[in-house]
């Protein structure tokens, strides 16, 4: 159930499998807004959003690498469904990592998408949410970005600087009506991890969207998933440094 304020909920990345699955779950009572490309061809989330029991479902166009448009989307949004209750950013790339490694636009591209696009966004939205004093955001970081590893780097260090921008938004927006909720998930079992094998404590969409529903309607401001991430990720940062160089993954 969406109990973080009035507002409609925004997903950015329509598509995304978590940010459906937290849509369904944030839906019952609530207008809910799915912002991805193609946006006309997002009818199967629209319908599983009708029968989660949103009171309406709307979809517009987003193009997360377009930083030029995020301003505008956002006072569209505002003009045409009042202040947003909750903020979802659920879009981002895995990359190829052998491929960046050789070619730096590919690297640049993975950075824009999962860092640069993401701070872009956030700053527009936090703008507009202190103008309405209310209202929660939701950002997935990643265990990826405790500590850069060999096998991921490139993907590593933009949830590693996208991490700490939101920490630091978190603390700005202290007092100011909004929240902040940044989710740290482990290897997720899903579309962008098709054909890999899954990591220790891995998730599904469905356990990250759970988990996040629940630390939003108790009001915290991190969540790892599944819980016990948080012991791995502080073994990671105390591994020395010819041993961590040899992790696969």
């Amino acid at each position: 159930m969406n109990d973080t304020g009035a507002g409609p909920v925004v997903i950015f990345g329509g598509r995304s499998e978590i940010g459906v699955e937290l849509a369904v779950r944030l839906a019952p009572g609530a207008t809910v807004v799915l912002a991805a490309r193609r946006a006309d061809r997002l009818d199967e989330q629209v319908r599983a959003l009708r029968a989660a029991g949103a009171t309406a479902v709307h979809t517009v166009e987003f193009d997360a690498d377009d930083l030029t448009a995020h301003g505008s989307l956002v006072d569209k949004l505002v003009a045409e469904h009042g202040p947003i209750g909750t903020a979802v950013l659920a879009f981002g790339i895995l990359g190829d990592q052998a491929r960046a490694e050789a070619d730096a636009g590919h690297a640049v591209a993975v950075v824009q998408t999962d860092y640069v696009a993401q701070i872009s966004l956030l700053t527009h939205l936090a703008t507009a949410m202190r103008t309405g004093g209310r209202g929660a955001l939701v950002v997935f970081s990643s265990i990826a970005g405790v500590r850069a590893r060999r096998a991921n780097y490139v993907y590593g260090s933009a949830k590693a600087g996208l991490d700490a921008f939101a920490s630091g938004l978190a603390d700005s927006l202290h007092g100011s009506g909004v929240r902040l909720l940044i989710v740290r998930p482990g290897f997720v079992i899903g579309r962008m991890t098709t054909g890999m094998d899954p990591a220790p404590l891995s998730s599904t969409p469905a356990q990250v969207a759970g988990a996040t529903a629940r630390a939003l309607h108790k009001g915290r401001g991190t969540v790892w998933v599944p819980a016990p991430l948080a012991i791995l990720a502080f073994a990671f940062r105390l591994t020395p440094r010819f041993v961590w160089r040899r992790m696969p993954r």
